[in-house]
């Protein structure tokens, strides 16, 4: 059996309550309601376990005599990521940010933001729209907001505007836009691993806060934290 055939077959198979969620009949809390007061079968045999896996493939899912089938419908969401969620579709013992997005599509996080940043996260389920989002080689500006926990010289700054030497290669130049003694604007075409803070510290500063505001043309705005909201035809439109 190759490889492909493997993680096609594994997928296949979800738990009860996130098969109603993608099949687009309720979100996962609430198919649980569904479940634990009977009104949920397979194959013609009530559900009385929450978290019963069936297999999509093979296995008939009804509530109410309805039949349920997976809805393959593409979604694109901008989140406000509060601190303390790690950018990530499964992490035991921590708060993820599928958490925060309570719809019934399977999506995943364009990129990362680390637990202790917050901001913009774009999530989506479409493959071709996260690969140009992502990737450097598209030239999309990530733009975010720094503050220091002390004033940084300009000399500092210009050396990060230039590049500075990173994981092994150098870092691409950045636009850079001061808005206090201590808090400032950047904008990066890359996103290396914790790249701002490594490039906040290796000028001798040290970074309190990180928020980002912006990927390409899709803003953050006033969207509360912890909330969130689909993209619009023009955010969704940009290649």
């Amino acid at each position: 059996m190759s490889k492909s055939t493997q993680i096609t077959e594994a997928e296949s198979i979800m738990r009860l309550q996130k098969y109603m969620s993608q099949a687009g009949f309720c979100s996962r809390r609430e198919a649980e309601k569904y479940i634990t007061e009977g009104l949920v079968k397979i194959n013609g045999s009530v559900a009385e376990v929450l978290g019963t896996k069936v297999d999509t493939g093979i296995d008939r899912v009804e509530v109410n005599g309805n039949l349920l089938k997976i809805i393959n419908k593409t979604v694109y969401v901008a989140l406000n990521k509060p601190k303390g969620y790690v950018t990530s579709c499964n992490q035991d013992g921590d708060n993820i940010v599928l958490d925060l997005v309570d719809i019934a599509e399977r999506i995943v996080p364009v990129g990362r933001l680390d637990k202790d940043s917050t901001g913009l996260l774009v999530l989506t389920n479409d493959g071709t729209f996260h690969h140009r989002l992502l990737h450097p080689s598209f030239d999309h500006e990530k733009e975010y907001e720094v503050t220091l926990s002390k004033p940084l010289p300009d000399k500092c700054f210009r050396s990060m505007e230039k590049g500075l030497p990173m994981m092994g290669s150098r870092t691409r130049p950045a636009k850079i836009k001061r808005l206090s003694p201590k808090r400032f604007r950047i904008i990066i075409k890359e996103g290396k691993n914790r790249q701002i803070r490594r490039m906040v510290r290796k000028v001798g500063g040290n970074l309190t806060s990180l928020k980002r505001i912006r990927i390409s043309n899709i803003k953050l705005g006033n969207l509360p934290l912890g909330k969130w909201r689909y993209l619009t035809d023009a955010e969704k439109n940009i290649f």
